[in-house]
C-alpha cells in the first residue's frame, strides 16, 4: 500500500485509488502521476480500507471500484457519506449493469466510468468531478434512462418555468451552480433556489436524476 504524501503541491488534485487488484492500481498510478495537476496520495485494496484512507488522507477525488472483497464500493460510498467526507467519488469499474450503476449513484458517486476508458478521458473525468460536475459516460447515461428517473416525474415538466428549464438543461450539461450562475447572469443563491424547485416539482432526489430527466425529455442544450 502506498504511503501518504506528507505535503501536497499547491493546486494539485489529490487522488486516492481504491481497487482490489494491485495491477489496476499500479496502472492508474503510473498514468496519473504524469499529469501536471493530479497527485496520487494513497491506495487501498478494499472499501473499508478505502474509507479509512480517505479519512486519513483527505483526498479531493477517490477512484473507487465497486466489486471488492469485504466492504464493496457501494457500502464504502455510503460510509463516506455518513462520515460527511468531502471527497468526490468517481466509480471506475468493469460492471455495466443498471443494478450496479444505480445504487452507486444513489449512494453518492459523482461519476461512473468503465475501466476501458481512454486514459486522457479518465484524467478529464477526475478534473470534472473535482470541479463539482456529475459525470457519466454516454453509455452509462443511456443504460440509466429507462430506470433511474422515477416515472412519477413524467409529465411534470410543464410545471417548470422557462428559467428552471434553462437551469435544468445546464445541469444536464454537467455545469456546477457557479457555472450556471455565470451562464445565466444570476447569483449562486438564486441558482440553488431554482435547483431546489426543480427537484421538488419533478419529485427527484438529486442532480444526477435531474440530469437524466432532462436528457430523457429533450431539455439538454
Amino acid at each position: 500500500m502506498a504511503e501518504a504524501v506528507p505535503h501536497s503541491k499547491t493546486g494539485m488534485i489529490r487522488v486516492l485509488l481504491v481497487d482490489d487488484h494491485q495491477v489496476v492500481r499500479r496502472g492508474l498510478r503510473t498514468f496519473l502521476e504524469i499529469q501536471d495537476d493530479i497527485e496520487v496520495v494513497g491506495e487501498a485494496a478494499d472499501g473499508a480500507e478505502g474509507v479509512a484512507r480517505a479519512e486519513e488522507l483527505k483526498p479531493d477525488v477517490v477512484l473507487m471500484d465497486i466489486k471488492m472483497p469485504g466492504t464493496d464500493g457501494i457500502e464504502a460510498l455510503r460510509k463516506l457519506r455518513e462520515l460527511a467526507n468531502p471527497a468526490k467519488v468517481l466509480i471506475v469499474t468493469s460492471f455495466t449493469e443498471q443494478r450496479t450503476v444505480v445504487p452507486a449513484l444513489r449512494a453518492g458517486a459523482s461519476g461512473y466510468v468503465y475501466k476501458d476508458v481512454d486514459p486522457e478521458a479518465l484524467a478529464g473525468a477526475i478534473r470534472s468531478v473535482h470541479a463539482g460536475h456529475v459525470l457519466l459516460q454516454p453509455e452509462v447515461a443511456d443504460a440509466l434512462l429507462s430506470q433511474d428517473v422515477p416515472s412519477n416525474g413524467t409529465g411534470r415538466g410543464s410545471t417548470l418555468t422557462e428559467r428552471e428549464k434553462e437551469v435544468l438543461g445546464l445541469i444536464a450539461d454537467g455545469r456546477s451552480n457557479r457555472e450556471i450562475a455565470r451562464a445565466l447572469v444570476l447569483s449562486e443563491k438564486t441558482v440553488k433556489t431554482h435547483v431546489s424547485n426543480i427537484l421538488m416539482k419533478l419529485d427527484l432526489a438529486d442532480r444526477t436524476q435531474a440530469a437524466l430527466w432532462a436528457v430523457r425529455h429533450g431539455l439538454t442544450n
